[in-house]
């Protein structure tokens, strides 16, 4: 690939991005030939060091990622991978690779954007990986009609609270529904970003 530096031997990193919610999935190396397979096949494709042979991203657990942009750092000696990921991207069965922190003075909490994802990552963490004692875990063991049974009970709480004078009453019980809902949404795999879509579409 032309402007691109390839170390001594032949390959590059590449650091993966989630397009939508912009977290960096993970770090992997490519080779001249992985990173044209990339673009040929819209997934990604790496070349393992350890094995010394290429690999395709999903292509045994289908947790692929769809490549949307691939762009190079000022210097040539770094790629961009910006993906749209199915399922998770850590063997692990984490989100990210990047689940594990030493620092963080980032208050995101004041984004309600970054709270809902937050959750989703959540709640999908805890269908892949079950916690006992989880009352997520309970509720994915006891299927779709428990789920729905539980948004129900969740909508007539709203209804009563909002009846009533007391503004805490209500958040408490619109939260607990929102909750409720983004269990169906992960159990019917639906992500926040088919929802952001249909709104953009909506508002346009």
């Amino acid at each position: 690939m032309i402007e691109l530096k390839f170390d001594e031997q032949g390959l590059i990193p590449a650091v993966v991005q989630d397009i939508n919610t912009k977290k960096v999935l993970m770090v992997a190396y490519m080779n001249d030939e992985s990173l044209r397979k990339t673009m040929a096949t819209d997934t990604t494709w790496f070349y393992s060091r350890s094995r010394q042979e290429l690999w395709n991203k999903g292509a045994t657990s289908g947790h692929i990622q769809l490549v949307k942009r691939v762009s190079y750092d000022c210097d040539g000696d770094a790629l961009l991978i910006e993906v749209e990921q199915k399922g998770v991207a850590c063997h692990t069965g984490n989100y990210s690779c990047f689940y594990r922190e030493i620092l963080n003075r980032v208050n995101e909490d004041e984004d309600i954007g970054n709270i809902l994802i937050r959750l989703a990552e959540t709640i999908r963490d805890r269908k892949l990986n079950p916690k006992e004692g989880s009352y997520t875990n309970y509720l994915f063991e006891k299927g779709i009609d428990k789920i729905l049974k539980k948004i129900g009970e969740e909508s007539a709480e709203i209804i009563i609270a909002a009846k009533n004078p007391s503004k805490e009453d209500l958040v408490y019980e619109i939260c607990d529904f929102v909750y409720h809902l983004m269990v169906l949404m992960e159990i019917r795999d639906i992500s926040t970003e088919d929802i952001k879509a249909e709104l953009t579409r909506r508002h346009k």
